[in-house]
């Protein structure tokens, strides 16, 4: 199964008080490890950005090859929700079998995360994988290309929540033991404890 993974960054970060993409944790901006979290698994990875655009492109290309990370603008961030971000990366996105969906600022998802979202698309006909912590879905969700049709065409409410509403049914529940899952930077209080985390997470490899 060929595997994309798209990142959304194109936001104010407006509760954050700074700029979230290019907030850094040992000398790597935010973004960037989101991204390399995703190519673990990902061949590539799509990233939309919005607000401050040009800086944040800079530092992905000064981290990623072109071949391995594109790089899209929602040129209406200020306007438009995140499922109009999606459908701005959809746009960009390598050809693949099935693809993650991820916020910029949750850079700590593991590798056996991924994989086990990729298996349970492997082995069953669901549409959409997604991890649970506790009963309750996390991301990033690993949605089949199949999908973007329906992602692309969608005029109802809610959004994302919206469109997987009618997925019902179609959507693979796959428990995990990640913290990664969970752990943002909606304010400085997450991402201290985000640090942290991928601190000790590094320590103990």
């Amino acid at each position: 199964m060929r595997l994309g993974g798209l990142v959304l960054a194109a936001g104010l970060s407006s509760r954050m008080g700074a700029f979230k993409p290019l907030m850094q944790i040992d000398g790597k901006a935010l973004v960037v490890l989101s991204v390399e979290s995703l190519l673990q698994k990902a061949e590539s990875v799509t990233v939309v950005l919005g607000f401050r655009a040009d800086e944040v492109r800079q530092a992905l290309r000064d981290a990623f090859p072109k071949e391995r990370v594109r790089i899209t603008v929602n040129a209406a961030y200020e306007m438009t929700d995140m499922l109009q971000s999606i459908r701005t990366g959809l746009a960009e996105l390598d050809e693949c079998d099935a693809f993650f969906l991820l916020p910029g600022d949750m850079p700590a998802v593991g590798i056996s995360t991924l994989a086990a979202l990729a298996a349970a698309l492997e082995n069953t006909d669901a549409a959409v994988a997604v991890p649970t912590v506790e009963g309750r879905r996390k991301h990033p969700p690993l949605i089949r290309a199949d999908c973007i049709g329906d992602i692309l065409s969608y005029d109802g409410e809610g959004g994302l929540r919206g469109i997987w509403r009618g997925y019902e049914g179609k959507i693979a529940a796959v428990p995990v033991n990640d913290r990664g899952c969970v752990l943002d930077a909606d304010d400085m209080d997450d991402f201290l404890a985000l640090s942290d985390y991928l601190r000790r997470k590094r320590n103990t490899k």
